[in-house]
């Protein structure tokens, strides 16, 4: 099949968070699997720059088609894409596809090519990616999106991929809202992980030297600075833990949250603000961490918490982790977000090397038997084949 891709950002863009590593994990397994992906997407870089590369390349077989931003600032500032010459590029592509694929559901992007797709009778997949529940951030812009954009967008879309149960649920209830969208067909399909990456982690020794980790255990938080992902309740927990030989170690991009967290922190040695780390630095910091935590409230499914699990590292999540099957499989628990909930698991593991490796190992093995690439584009690929047969 060809398959294309249509996503706001796509890889080297890792910036823009966990959304990127998915498209780019899936675009891969399913090219692996002898389909012919295109990424249809924008030049974002990061929150401040465009990607400086050829706007139109293949890597691995994957094409990769970029159209320009009108406005960097829009796209960092406010999350809004403005891409330019879109529709030129999905009229030469469409007649040829057989399956679009939308990433995100409130963007530009699918306003643009939706109604293309539509047209020419090409099927339409849509991936939220956990971004339905108003409650995630800018509630006020998707209520207005939904009052002004989103009702046509809906009723064009035939089948639905959400990543847990709980998405599947967030989008029936959005479809119903909107009264005159028809309900789409549905599966439910985690994100994956690329486990070759995993298997031989760089030493944690050069990584603990350069952020001052000494020998201590340490609890990781990788993801956006952003009040949803729970950052500054880890960070109360961490210190209501009061485990004296301990560090919190936190990586991830500024989105409002840095300045007030340095004041948290308030200068204590054990809490160390790495920023954004990509490559070989991120693969670093999981090598170096005994412990990875995430309180977040509406998160679809975190790229960043599969990673931890395939690197083999016990895990703290929230229900709004949509994850409980780690505590089922013994990797790691799940823990109200608040700051006592949170303390009383980071300190039992902070405390007990044996049960972080006993659930380490467990974490591992939930890794390779459910959220593995591979996997998931054999199912997608059973979703794809589905939606042609209708």
């Amino acid at each position: 099949m060809h398959i294309l891709q249509l996503t706001p950002y796509y890889a080297p863009a890792y910036a823009f968070g966990g959304v990127v590593r998915a498209v780019e994990g899936l675009a891969g397994a399913l090219a692996a699997r002898g389909h012919r992906i295109t990424i249809l997407t924008t030049d974002a870089f990061d929150q401040r720059q465009r990607y400086a590369g050829p706007l139109d390349e293949t890597h691995s077989d994957i094409r990769i088609v970029r159209c320009r931003n009108a406005s960097v600032w829009l796209r960092g500032g406010l999350n809004l894409s403005t891409p330019r010459d879109l529709r030129r590029a999905a009229k030469t592509i469409l007649p040829d596809v057989d399956v679009l694929h939308l990433h995100e559901l409130r963007t530009a992007e699918n306003l643009l090519v939706a109604p293309l797709a539509a047209a020419m009778q090409v099927p339409i997949a849509l991936s939220p990616h956990g971004t339905l529940n108003l409650g995630t951030g800018r509630s006020w812009l998707k209520a207005g999106w939904d009052r002004l954009l989103s009702r046509q967008l809906l009723s064009r879309i035939d089948h639905i991929i959400a990543l847990t149960k709980t998405e599947l649920v967030e989008a029936e209830q959005l479809w119903a809202t909107l009264a005159s969208a028809r309900q789409p067909a549905t599966n439910v399909i985690p994100n994956g992980v690329n486990l070759r990456e995993f298997e031989t982690l760089p030493a944690a020794t050069d990584f603990r030297v350069r952020f001052g980790l000494g020998a201590a255990p340490t609890v990781l938080y990788m993801g956006r600075l952003q009040a949803r992902k729970g950052v500054d309740v880890l960070l109360r927990a961490f210190l209501a833990a009061d485990v004296a030989d301990s560090r919190l170690l936190i990586v991830g991009p500024d989105e409002g949250m840095l300045r007030t967290l340095r004041n948290m922190a308030a200068g204590d040695n054990r809490i160390v603000f790495a920023g954004y780390l990509d490559g070989s630095q991120r693969l670093g910091a999981l090598s170096a961490a005994d412990v990875f935590a995430l309180p977040a409230v509406g998160e679809g499914q975190s790229i960043a918490v599969l990673e931890a699990l395939a690197a083999g590292l016990p895990v703290v999540l929230s229900p709004g982790c949509n994850m409980n099957e780690v505590a089922e499989a013994g990797a790691g628990f799940v823990a109200k977000a608040t700051v006592d909930a949170f303390a009383a698991a980071l300190r039992r593991l902070l405390h007990d090397e044996s049960l972080r490796q006993e659930m380490g190992a467990d974490a591992r093995l939930l890794a390779r038997e459910k959220y593995s690439w591979a996997c998931v584009a054999a199912d997608m690929e059973r979703v794809y084949a589905g939606i042609l047969r209708q």
